[in-house]
């Protein structure tokens, strides 16, 4: 029987930095570079392909409790950081009205490279996400836990939806991320790998053609780290609000204390196509939490809300022994309420249209529980 695997919780996020004025995007990393280094203290601060896009990761935590006290440091020190450049951070998938072909890319050789393998893609991929890593020693649970968790991936995403405008436009999508970076070769949702020798016969194969230089660039919505011993799940955007932020990664740590607890009877959840999970993942990004979904138990359509609130059902027990109840009461209110694209889209609706509104409305929320 393999041990309950550790369930620590690492968050990364991806900030767009803006001028408070023109409210656009402006370049930021390059005022801390340093040859090729980023020259900072306190907290590791990654550079990305575009200059006005940074990336801060967590330290390995081993409750939601202490995630959101990281969590809410990181994005306390990014703002800071910013206002000290009479800047201000924005977490949100896409910025409202920034155009891609605009934007400057980071001087280093590896987005240098990224940009000549990738052309134009690479280019329009302004797009903001952020990453969930669970911790997981054992690697045959880890391949498993990836083919079973990706049908509840879509449910996940509807939840975290912050991308409805691109290039000034509002799209008609609640995650227009999703689709962007759907045009990234080994992205989207992930093939079955039914052994750990699946999966590294898959990797190795990619390797030894020249076709990546590791498991790093498996880009897939959730993926066995290839330097860690985690479950990094990607499917999300970022999401503006802090709590939003912490019931999301809440809720893949209960999923996987819940798949391991099958697992450790014998059982499990059944592994479909990953076609069938792609009309989820579209819905989800098209609707969000409004639209519809698909039941495939019962091959029946349904509420996306609902499908959510049996998700929350399902690994409830899992919740409670995790005792992360109050953490996850969140989704309840992005149920109701709506999550940050619906948030954006009524704030566009109430000032005819102006998505300098937008803008200001994403830099208070993302500014909101940092402090006390």
């Amino acid at each position: 029987m393999i041990e309950r695997p550790s369930l620590t919780i690492g968050i990364e996020e991806e900030y767009q930095i803006v001028d408070p004025e023109t409210r656009q995007l402006r370049s930021f990393i390059t005022q801390f570079l340093e040859g090729d280094h980023v020259v900072m203290v306190e907290r590791d601060l990654k550079p990305e392909l575009h200059q006005s896009m940074v990336e801060l990761g967590t330290p390995i935590c081993h409750t939601l409790d202490q995630t959101k006290e990281e969590l809410a440091k990181q994005r306390k020190f990014i703002v800071d950081l910013a206002a000290q450049k009479d800047l201000a951070v924005v977490a949100a998938a896409t910025h409202p009205m920034s155009r891609w072909q605009e934007q400057s890319v980071t001087p280093l050789p590896r987005y240098q490279g990224v940009l000549e393998e990738m052309q134009v893609l690479a280019q329009r991929l302004l797009i903001f996400g952020m990453h969930v890593h669970i911790g997981i020693e054992d690697r045959a649970f880890a391949i498993d836990a990836m083919n079973v968790s990706r049908y509840m991936l879509p449910h996940i995403l509807a939840l975290s939806t912050s991308s409805p405008f691109w290039q000034g436009r509002k799209t008609g999508l609640k995650s227009y991320r999703a689709l962007v970076f759907e045009d990234f070769p080994r992205s989207g949702t992930a093939e079955v790998c039914r052994t750990v020798a699946d999966w590294d016969n898959l990797i190795g194969t990619l390797v030894r053609t020249g076709c990546i230089p590791d498991g790093s660039k498996i880009w897939w919505d959730c993926r066995p780290h290839h330097k860690y011993p985690t479950l990094e799940f990607r499917v999300c955007d970022i999401c503006t609000r802090l709590d939003e932020a912490i019931a999301i990664a809440g809720l893949f740590q209960a999923i996987v204390l819940w798949l391991w607890k099958l697992r450790r009877k014998n059982i499990t959840f059944r592994v479909y196509r990953k076609e069938l999970i792609d009309e989820n993942r579209w819905r989800a990004a098209r609707y969000g939490i409004d639209g519809k979904m698909i039941d495939f138990g019962k091959t029946e359509e349904m509420p996306t809300r609902a499908l959510v609130r049996e998700l929350l059902e399902m690994i409830g027990e899992e919740i409670e022994e995790l005792g992360i109840r109050k953490h996850i009461q969140v989704i309840e209110d992005v149920l109701r309420h709506g999550a940050s694209a619906d948030r954006q889209l009524r704030v566009h609706e109430a000032n005819d249209g102006d998505l300098k509104a937008v803008v200001d409305h994403l830099i208070a929320e993302t500014k909101q529980g940092l402090d006390g």
